[in-house]
């Protein structure tokens, strides 16, 4: 073959290179579109059933000389760039994503109290109302230390449905009765949009648990309310998808989404959960919410609750959750990972000598 040959054929070569680039960037906006109609959607960007089609299709059409198998993995590898820039796209049109370093949500209370502001904020009360006498007491442990947002958990989920489940509207009178005399706001788990109306009443920030997270049909109710709302992360979620429940109710209307990383599930057993302290700063980079640490619920035991709250406090996280009781060991629901008083106490004094 002549040198003029081959370079006739390197032309023809840099021609369609040219062509399949142009045709490339026209699937990429196309998809681009079609990214844009599933986010107003609420569908996921992926769909593998769709991948699948179009994969199939190729192979039939496919005439050669490449194999079924190289042609799948070359498209393979346009979708996969495909879909990474629908979903930078989209990250960056959502509400709660961070547009500049400045951008920072505060929630403040009706009495000044802060959580966002740089201040570290405890949250903490025990796992469920159990009886007056027991919040009273756990009550006045979190005054002396000048705690003003008080766990009063009357819904408990359970694994078991035989397992203690709450007390229901009798807890939460009894939670706001405490929360009343020691000059303390109230959170609690919400289960079902049905129980918005009722909780109003007793409730100054709902509560999803980890297992609602995903429940788009909560997440939008609760995004017309006038409470702040504290999303847990789910025992399983991704920081995207966390993210992407956030924004459904800030979406819907209230701008005050308090995110909690509980720990995520593992292959790890000598903790209930394993803590992504991970989750904190790279949340602090992608969004403006804020995001306090549950203690508990990510180890489930109590004996490492002063190293975790270091930890915690030193990620750089807003806040902390923490469980306490009267009586740790007869308590009606995760009787290990509740702290006594007196460990409470001793967990305040570390946090006091942490410093950012």
């Amino acid at each position: 073959m002549s040198r003029e040959a081959l370079q006739e054929l390197r032309g023809q070569i840099d021609v369609i290179n040219l062509k399949i680039l142009e045709l490339l960037n026209e699937r990429a906006r196309i998809a681009s579109d079609i990214g844009k109609v599933q986010l107003e959607l609420g569908t996921s960007f992926y769909d593998p059933q769709r991948e699948a089609q179009m994969l199939q299709a190729l192979e039939l059409s496919n005439n050669g000389p490449f194999s079924n198998e190289t042609i799948k993995a070359l498209f393979r590898e346009i979708f996969r760039a495909t879909l990474a820039l629908e979903e930078k796209e989209a990250r960056t049109k959502i509400l709660v994503q961070r547009k500049t370093e400045a951008d920072k949500t505060i929630i403040t209370l009706p009495d000044g109290t802060q959580i966002g502001n740089s201040h570290f904020q405890v949250i903490a009360g025990s796992c469920a109302v159990e009886s007056f006498e027991q919040m009273d007491m756990v009550g006045a442990a979190l005054a002396e230390r000048g705690i003003k947002i008080m766990r009063g958990m009357a819904y408990k989920p359970r694994t078991s449905p035989y397992d203690f489940q709450g007390l229901g509207e009798p807890g939460l009178q009894i939670a706001r009765q405490v929360a009343n005399k020691y000059g303390m706001y109230v959170t609690s788990e919400i289960m079902d949009m049905s129980q918005i109306a009722m909780m109003s009443e007793y409730v100054d920030i709902f509560w999803i648990g980890a297992r609602n997270m995903q429940n788009s049909f909560l997440l939008r109710a609760l995004g017309q309310v006038k409470q702040p709302v504290i999303l847990k992360r789910g025992l399983a979620a991704t920081l995207e998808e966390w993210m992407y429940a956030a924004e459904y109710i800030v979406s819907s209307g209230n701008p005050n989404v308090i995110l909690m990383e509980r720990g995520i599930r593992t292959f790890e057993r000598w903790t209930r959960n394993t803590l992504d302290i991970s989750a904190v700063a790279l949340i602090k980079l992608e969004t403006h919410l804020p995001i306090i640490v549950d203690i508990s619920h990510s180890a489930g035991r109590r004996d490492i609750a002063v190293p975790l709250a270091r930890v915690a406090k030193a990620s750089g996280a807003d806040g902390m959750m923490v469980e306490v009781h009267p009586n740790p060991p007869v308590a009606m629901s995760d009787s290990k990972q509740q702290l006594s008083i007196p460990e409470f106490h001793a967990v305040m004094d570390v946090l006091e000598g942490v410093t950012v």
